[in-house]
């Protein structure tokens, strides 16, 4: 990172990239490729890497780099599965997000990447940040592995955050579909290890159990209620997963808007177990549980840990009488239940011209029911399109709390 590019970057960081390209001949003296993929990547990293933007000698390899790693937040979180004694080697190194945040905890971290160039951008920026406990390696991890390379192979963690695109930029989520290719790598490393394993967060979990069966704890990561990590953790700790190998315990957390950690946990043999109260009619409050517990699939688990009812088998909205301030998610105070019919529909807007819509278990989307009532979106107003428990289609009108 020159000073000639730094100075372009903080001169320019909101001009088009198109036109810059476009009049290059101006700029004498700046790589100006190089510079549009810093300011691409400083634009995608604005929220989700605070730190690393803030600071301008950092170098970006490639916008997809940008794109694809970890956000602060989350890295912070993985960096919890770790032990300060710990030796952890990613395996997927990438723009090394998560490498940083593991050598700020463990005792020893090794980063491993097959580009060069990611390599490069990662020894440079390791050193700006004061990281002197990582190794950075080039080459291909399962490689290295299947040659015993003592490099990595005494590491007491390995993680991997593969990569999720083919050919012509296409998204992969099936875990064979991804490079490296993590069953391979499972089959090599001891069981002794520890595992960690990023997969996309559209990745059904039971299909990923039934591909990862060694699984002994599955963290879903929401932020601001948006599913970002699926971690899958194979540990031959006792201490850290206290479950048996065919019961994970998952553990669910949601970093709020207001910076708050919404956790919550649970077993999936007590949820397939579970049994749960229905609501014959929405009570005074309603709750919607936060993504990575409807991601997780708690929807009994979390009612009877609330003491709440459910609206619908399939609704997965719950309701109580009381207040239940600590509930993981978005909590509503019910002001009144409106049946739905076409006749309600086509009048609707004179009462309440502006809301917010969702739908949970309903017939028609969002979009459809905004068309049909011709309600303005926004406002203080929620409206809760569902069903009840009787079948009964309903737009539950609500405040949110």
């Amino acid at each position: 990172m020159t000073e000639s590019l730094r100075k372009f970057v903080r001169e320019h960081p909101n001009d088009d990239p198109s036109e810059l390209l476009l009049h290059a001949s101006r700029y004498q003296g700046v790589d100006m490729e190089a510079a549009i993929i810093q300011l691409k990547a400083r634009r995608r990293t604005k929220d989700k890497l605070p730190v690393w933007h803030r600071d301008d000698r950092l170098f970006f390899p490639s916008t997809l780099a940008a794109e694809q790693c970890s956000s602060e937040m989350t890295a912070l979180y993985k960096q919890r599965l770790v032990r300060s004694d710990d030796w952890v080697c990613d395996l997927t190194g990438g723009l090394g997000i998560d490498t940083w945040f593991f050598a700020r905890k463990a005792r020893q971290t090794t980063y491993v990447e097959r580009e060069e160039v990611y390599c490069s951008a990662a020894r440079y920026n390791f050193s700006l940040l004061g990281v002197s406990t990582i190794d950075v390696i080039q080459g291909d991890s399962l490689e290295l592995i299947a040659s015993n390379d003592r490099r990595i192979t005494g590491a007491t963690v390995f993680y991997a955050d593969p990569a999720r695109r083919g050919t012509g930029n296409r998204r992969l989520f099936a875990i064979r579909d991804c490079e490296p290719d993590l069953m391979k790598i499972i089959d090599l490393l001891p069981k002794t290890c520890c595992m960690i394993v990023k997969l996309a967060p559209m990745l059904d979990m039971t299909q990923a159990l039934k591909q990862l069966p060694d699984t002994q704890a599955i963290h879903v990561v929401a932020v601001k209620n948006e599913c970002k990590e699926l971690l899958m953790v194979r540990s031959p700790d006792a201490s850290r997963a206290q479950t048996t190998i065919s019961d994970p315990t998952v553990y669910c957390v949601n970093f709020a808007t207001d910076g708050t950690e919404q956790s919550f946990r649970f077993r999936l043999s007590d949820e397939h177990a579970a049994t749960v109260a229905f609501a014959k009619q929405a009570g005074r409050y309603l709750y919607e549980p936060n993504a990575s517990i409807l991601k997780a699939g708690a929807y009994k688990s979390v009612a009877n840990r609330y003491h709440v009812e459910k609206l619908h088998a399939s609704s997965h909205l719950y309701t109580s009488n009381r207040l239940i301030t600590s509930f993981p998610g978005k909590s509503f105070e019910l002001a009144e239940i409106i049946p739905f019919c076409n006749r309600m529909v086509k009048t609707l807007h004179v009462t309440i011209p502006q809301a917010n819509i969702t739908v949970r278990n309903f017939p028609i989307s969002a979009d459809e029911l905004r068309n049909r009532t011709r309600i303005a979106d926004g406002g203080n107003v929620y409206l809760m399109a569902t069903t009840l428990s009787d079948n009964q289609k309903v737009l539950l009108k609500c405040n949110r709390l």
